[in-house]
């Protein structure tokens, strides 16, 4: 079960939603694949950060010209 799912189902006991909060909270990451994701779709691979873009690969493809770059090749 998800942290999500679990959290949902105690949350009209408090005593109870407190204590699984204080241990079960999902970790705040600082590095690695999940840190960034794709601001338009979310993906966490490929993704572009140069001048804080924050785009997967995919996306960036899809808004370069909009964001004023140019295919040279």
């Amino acid at each position: 079960m998800t942290y999500e799912r679990v959290k949902k189902q105690i949350e009209r006991k408090p005593i109870k939603l407190a204590r699984f909060e204080k241990f079960n909270a999902p970790k705040k990451r600082k590095s690695g694949k999940n840190v960034h994701k794709c601001r338009k779709c979310g993906r966490t691979g490929g993704i572009i950060r140069k001048y804080g873009l924050v785009y997967c690969r995919q996306c960036f493809r899809e808004e370069a010209e909009k964001l004023g770059f140019r295919k040279y090749s």
